[in-house]
């Protein structure tokens, strides 16, 4: 028997900005991904595997700021297991590529073409590397043209989205049938995909993945029934075995879902009618266990009073520091806000106080010809707050 085991992953984006996420909250998020690097060499020890296999977009762009290729190269060369990294649309291979430093480092090795390479006696891995942002043609396929069906171990590892059966061709896209042809030839034994950043196969056969990012990038969406990125912060443990004297036969292969993220993106929604809901909605946020890893956007829904508003406002404020972000979807908020008449009573507002009041509350709520107007939301919020201290 031939076995292999090894570590496949992808989509690390060194370097990755998030626009929402605050200063110190984007050092933490730099941080993280560094620290994933460890995390997936300590997996890749703990499990026994001979190398880590990278599918593309081990750095977010090319032009990276010094000490972000400092220290991924730093971390590079901390890890204890062999490492090979394919370019991928992100970081394709061009004249600016951080590869050039990174394949410097003892143990650090760079797919730079689709010439097959023995990583070990019997085991051959195979990349189809991005050298433009966007590719042309199925690398993959043009890869595997020139191979044949082999008696040892064939990894193949690419990066990029796989077109299904019966969709729309489209240049750059990896056929799946051309994938699963391999598979069931010999030619390939197991296939390495990076580009989508939730873990999964593709297709039928078990051997064809996406390995997921080993940390966040993007929300998973509560609200829509799994959408979004809804399987991230992992990796993929990999082991295939053929059967020596039997070379026609097709290769065992088992793959292990591995988790290593520490962050969270997550996309709420809630009913927000009463002040039970309110307090069902702060309490969902409370029972976040890390929060300074943890990004949330909300879209609440409903029609409330202004005490109750106020009080939903007053728990998201108290709350908002403790996270990395927390806020609102402007474009999916639909709450209404409608003071109840014993709060009227107890504002006693005259004169042009009163007149403001009146004013803002027609454009709030808007009509049917005259859509609702969120500033005029926060201005009633802000007056009806003036008027409860007196001022």
């Amino acid at each position: 028997m031939t076995t292999i085991t090894f570590l496949h992953t992808s989509d690390w984006q060194l370097g990755m900005e998030r626009w929402f996420l605050p200063p110190e909250a984007q050092s933490r998020f730099d941080q993280a991904r560094i620290d994933a690097i460890r995390a997936l060499d300590a997996a890749a020890v703990d499990h026994g595997c001979s190398f880590i296999l990278v599918a593309g977009d081990v750095f977010e762009h090319n032009s990276l700021a010094d000490h972000t290729t400092g220290r991924a190269l730093e971390a590079l060369a901390s890890l204890r297991t062999p490492v090979w990294l394919l370019p991928g649309n992100h970081d394709p291979l061009t004249a600016t590529s951080p590869f050039y430093g990174a394949c410097t480092i003892p143990g650090v090795n760079v797919l730079a073409d689709d010439t097959p390479v023995e990583v070990a006696p019997g085991i051959e891995l195979v990349g189809a590397p991005l050298t433009a942002r966007y590719a042309s043609e199925d690398l993959a396929a043009r890869a595997l043209a020139r191979l044949e069906p082999t008696s040892g171990i064939r990894i193949l590892t690419a990066h990029g989205q796989v077109q299904h059966r019966g969709g729309e061709p489209a240049p750059g896209l990896l056929d799946l049938g051309t994938l699963e042809d391999a598979v069931a030839r010999r030619v390939i034994d197991y296939v390495a995909l990076g580009d989508t950043h939730s873990a999964q196969p593709v297709g039928g056969t078990g051997r064809i993945w996406f390995s997921g990012a080993p940390e966040v990038t993007d929300y998973h969406d509560l609200d829509s029934a799994g959408g979004g990125e809804d399987n991230s912060g992992t990796a993929l443990v990999v082991t295939v075995t053929v059967d020596d004297d039997d070379p026609d036969s097709v290769a065992d292969v088992s793959v292990e879902q591995i988790d290593v993220g520490t962050w969270t993106f997550e996309a709420l929604g809630a009913e927000i009618n009463s002040a039970e809901d309110v307090t069902a909605f702060i309490a969902r946020l409370e029972a976040y266990p890390d929060k300074a890893r943890t990004v949330i956007k909300y879209a609440l829904r409903g029609s409330v009073d202004l005490s109750t508003w106020q009080r939903l406002e007053s728990g998201i404020t108290r709350l908002q520091p403790r996270f990395a972000s927390l806020r609102e979807r402007p474009r999916l908020m639909d709450i209404t806000v409608v003071p109840c008449d014993e709060e009227l009573r107890e504002l006693q507002l005259s004169g042009y106080a009163a007149g403001a009041w009146d004013e803002l509350l027609d454009a709030a709520l808007g009509s049917e010809t005259t859509p609702a107007d969120p500033v005029a939301r926060d201005a009633l919020r802000l007056l009806h707050r003036f008027a409860e201290k007196g001022h």
